[in-house]
């Protein structure tokens, strides 16, 4: 993956009259990964994807995308973008394809070979001639991403593009933005309030609160944690000779019973084998050791104060 990225804000700040929406925003995304960002209701998530696209002003920083500033070379910075922005709008008594025909003349240099290009990628090629009216949400979706790569953009925009979609559409959006990334190298923004489909689709989160950026790490550190010790749940018995043991055992940065009978243990993941043997050799049965995951749910809660997420 290319380090250089695609996109990059810097102590972007947007105003309106005394009231701050984002406040000092700084971070880069580069070549090939899904940037999700993630915040509750007022955050200032909207905005700011508003500002990458150049339909809002930005009073304070700047926004470059692949080097191009937003602000003071709008066309040849957004000519690398497409966005969708909740449900893509098409003319519905048209085919698919009309609509990427009628897209494409206002595109300079986007050719048939193109068109037909986008519409394999998207895999819809067994329906794109049939009416847009009869499309489902989940196909007009991918004709809407269709439409935003046609001019083969480096950044791809998605503000809620699960809205009104079926759990099959939205694992079909998954796997698509996942296929996008490894073959046409493109950087995808995702915003959505789908916890759990963010945390299966993002490389790495920001997270936005008040307009600051509180935090922005891959997934896996948000999940895993990122320092060098874990928890993991071992079960065993007897319990309470387990708990004993562990007790009395270096390394050990916290542990305790859970109610199902089971032990919870934080400590390096390296020390986990020699734990093990020295509990077999304490005559305890080992049934099973599964590393404790905490969900995206769980962090963004615990880092927001529980607030909603919209």
């Amino acid at each position: 993956m290319n380090s250089e990225p695609i996109i990059s804000l810097q102590n972007v700040t947007k105003r309106i009259g005394r009231t701050t929406i984002v406040d000092d925003l700084t971070f880069d995304v580069p070549q090939g990964e899904i940037f999700g960002f993630l915040g509750p209701n007022g955050a200032g998530k909207t905005t700011t994807i508003r500002m990458i696209v150049g339909l809002m002003s930005i009073t304070k920083g700047q926004i470059l995308i692949k080097g191009r500033n937003i602000k003071t070379e709008f066309e040849q910075a957004i000519r690398h973008v497409g966005a969708i922005v909740e449900n893509p709008e098409m003319y519905k008594y048209l085919s698919g394809y009309l609509n990427l025909v009628h897209y494409a003349r206002m595109v300079p240099g986007v050719s048939k070979e193109r068109i037909d290009e986008v519409v394999k990628l998207v895999k819809l090629e067994n329906r794109i001639h049939d009416k847009v009216k009869t499309y489902s949400l989940g196909m007009r979706q991918r004709l809407g991403v269709a439409q935003a790569l046609l001019h083969r953009p480096s950044l791809l925009i998605l503000d809620e593009p699960t809205n009104g979609l079926d759990p099959a559409g939205i694992r079909e959006l998954r796997d698509y933005l996942r296929q996008l990334t490894r073959t046409e190298g493109i950087t995808v923004i995702v915003s959505s309030h789908l916890l759990s489909e963010m945390e299966l689709m993002c490389d790495r989160i920001a997270i936005l609160q008040q307009g600051r950026l509180v935090d922005v790490k891959p997934i896996q550190h948000f999940t895993q944690g990122s320092g060098q010790s874990l928890t993991y749940r071992i079960e065993a018995q007897p319990p309470e000779l387990t708990l004993e043991a562990l007790r009395h055992m270096d390394g050990i940065q916290a542990v305790k019973l859970l109610e199902e009978g089971d032990v919870e243990v934080t400590t390096e993941r390296e020390r986990i084998p020699e734990i093990l043997t020295q509990l077999m050799q304490r005559q305890i049965r080992i049934y099973g050791v599964q590393m404790v995951r905490q969900s995206l749910e769980d962090r963004f809660l615990e880092i927001t104060g529980g607030k909603q997420i919209v």
